[in-house]
């Protein structure tokens, strides 16, 4: 609706824009950077960040950056996840039918994974999403997979995505021996005031159609609400553009923003 009043030709902040097409802050290119490497070197990475702060932008983004030709994708997001279900949920999407003990399908995911790098000349990398919420036997369970041929390989990349609590976690002493294995952590902050307008501005230019709809002290009061979060972010400038549409406003200043954030927001659902 707002968008041919905007003369827009994309919706502007939703989650399925194009990732190359996605905002990147420099904590974001690092991030990338640092998850390529751990690709290529089949190393153990580690990503946190608080809830809406671009965790799943980011693996979307390095997913799609690196080459099909070169690299095998396996992704699994379950709270639940025991060490069986994992390796189970690897070898499902590899096309193997797992066997029931989770010894003998640990066995079975490392030959599979000996037969892609060693045949196919690829590379395996494992995204685990939510992973704050996974129980203490499976996190453990991660020191037994990458303990491989008396610890001289690597069978893969893993990557853990979880919140902050994630890091919490993992500082606690039980965990002292995953800890220790992990070769790349990287940390997404909240984005500052000046990111904050760089974000909806690279959005704006995506949807195409006017730059300038936002005033500074809109965007002021939209970084003050948002604390820099973007899922934040784009539900206060998504309710702002349809406010501005339905009133008939082609600017969005400092009013318009706080009328959708007192009356929108559903008590600071933003």
């Amino acid at each position: 609706m707002y968008e041919d009043f905007f003369e827009m030709e994309h919706t502007p902040f939703t989650r399925n824009i194009p990732s190359e097409k996605l905002y990147e802050s420099t904590y974001v290119a690092d991030a990338l950077g640092r998850l390529t490497y751990a690709a290529d070197r089949q190393l153990f990475a580690v990503v946190t960040a608080d809830a809406g702060c671009g965790k799943s932008t980011l693996i979307r983004s390095f997913v799609t950056t690196l080459p099909k030709e070169e690299y095998i994708f396996l992704y699994l997001s379950d709270s639940k996840l025991t060490p069986r279900w994992f390796y189970k949920g690897l070898l499902d999407q590899l096309g193997i039918e797992s066997r029931f003990y989770r010894g003998d399908a640990k066995r079975q995911l490392q030959k599979e994974v000996e037969i892609i790098q060693g045949v196919q000349k690829k590379k395996v990398v494992c995204i685990l999403d939510e992973a704050h919420l996974l129980e203490k036997e499976t996190i453990e369970e991660f020191r037994f997979l990458l303990n491989y041929r008396f610890d001289s390989m690597s069978p893969m990349a893993l990557v853990l995505v979880g919140q902050s609590e994630l890091w919490e976690k993992l500082r606690l002493q039980r965990y002292a021996a995953v800890r220790q294995r992990i070769d790349i952590s990287c940390i997404l902050p909240h984005l500052d005031r000046s990111e904050t307008e760089q974000y909806i501005s690279s959005h704006l230019v995506y949807a195409g159609g006017r730059k300038d709809i936002f005033t500074d002290k809109a965007m002021d009061d939209i970084y003050k609400e948002s604390t820099g979060i973007p899922r934040s972010i784009n539900r206060i400038c998504e309710k702002s553009l349809m406010y501005a549409c339905q009133q008939n406003k082609r600017l969005i200043d400092e009013h318009a923003v706080r009328y959708v954030i007192g009356h929108e927001m559903l008590g600071g659902d933003a």
